[in-house]
């Protein structure tokens, strides 16, 4: 592996290790969605494995960042305003629970947010 290329992959490993721990999950959470173990998403978060291209479009979906912000080319926090990334991935991830569930947590958050104005 050229300098350059160990760099991207060390780069791109940590950017990966930053969205996982900003969205609270553990290395085993994120290796069950994308279908490797637990120690291989080890590895490529410290740079060393290289990252198989295919699994660049589902680790963006999962974080619900765009492929650009992984790859390092955008910034995770552009200038217009809007709700932070993290909110954003968390909102995604309640998209995703089962409707009972996301009116459970609706429900707690509406409460919350009454009190408060």
């Amino acid at each position: 592996m050229t300098p350059t290329d160990r760099q991207f992959t060390t780069e791109l490993g940590r950017r990966l290790a930053h969205l996982r721990q900003e969205a609270g999950l553990t290395q085993q959470a994120v290796a069950a969605h994308i279908g490797v173990a637990q120690q291989t998403l080890a590895h490529y978060e410290v740079g060393r494995l290289r990252l198989p291209v295919t699994l660049v479009p589902k680790l963006a979906a999962f974080f619900a960042v765009p492929t650009d912000v992984l790859l390092g080319v955008t910034s995770a926090h552009p200038g217009k305003r809007g709700p932070t990334p993290k909110l954003q991935r968390q909102l995604e991830r309640l998209s995703r629970l089962p409707k009972a569930q996301q009116q459970t947590v609706l429900a707690m958050l509406d409460g919350v947010l009454l009190q408060h104005g």
